[in-house]
């Protein structure tokens, strides 16, 4: 054998030595439990989940039976009805006020009546009165607007009919305070004292788009 043999033998025994596994591996799976070792579940405990499921059982059978035959309800003692109220729970809409909207922009001014689930009764502009192109934005118009609209609720019996109001204002046009004007002058005097709340619903811009450059003039 040559002198260069013999290191690479030697080399190749340690390489064998530190690759061998410490802990052989099992030559057949063995289950970590078996069937018998598990642990007995007494069903008298009240927290064992044998006792859980035949009290979840016994539930289910007799809220089955109660439906199969109403009389028995009263009877049962199982009967769900006298722990849980199962009739229907009407709506009440006074929690909810309707709402007075008054949006108005540089061009227009629109007033809308709505019901407490947000569905319009009425819905009109100052282009619905007759006026056309800049004369819709002016301080006259939207007056006039207001009063038509009080005039269209006292018409349909909603003033009434409306125990709360809430106001909601949007925007900064001058048709914003000439219906405020109108709520608070003797046209307005049947929904004044039935007014609970005044909101500003005005957009208010983050990021987005960007402005309109100013207008310069001379």
């Amino acid at each position: 054998m040559s002198r260069f043999s013999t290191p690479r033998l030697m080399a190749q025994g340690m390489l064998r030595t530190l690759t061998k596994p410490r802990h052989p591996a099992p030559s057949a799976p063995q289950c970590a439990r078996l069937f018998s070792q598990s642990p007995i579940v007494r069903a008298d405990n009240p927290s064992s989940p044998a006792s859980q499921s035949d009290a979840m059982m016994t539930l289910t059978r007799n809220f089955m039976e109660n439906v199969a035959d109403p009389s028995k309800a009263n009877s049962s003692s199982g009967d769900l009805t006298q722990d849980f109220n199962l009739d229907p729970l009407e709506e009440d809409t006074e929690l909810e006020p309707y709402h007075f909207h008054i949006y108005s922009h540089k061009h227009n001014t629109h007033v809308t009546l709505t019901k407490p689930n947000r569905d319009a009764l009425i819905s009109l502009s100052c282009g619905n009165l007759g006026f056309k192109h800049a004369g819709r934005k002016h301080n006259d118009s939207a007056y006039q607007l207001g009063a038509y609209v009080i005039d269209k609720m006292n018409q349909k019996g909603l003033t009434k009919k409306i125990h709360k109001l809430e106001v909601i204002l949007r925007g900064f046009g001058s048709g914003r305070e000439a219906v405020v004007k109108v709520l608070m002058g003797n046209e307005g005097k049947g929904l004044r004292d039935k007014i609970v709340k005044v909101s500003d619903s005005t957009r208010i811009k983050f990021g987005g788009t960007r402005s309109k450059k100013p207008r310069r003039l001379g």
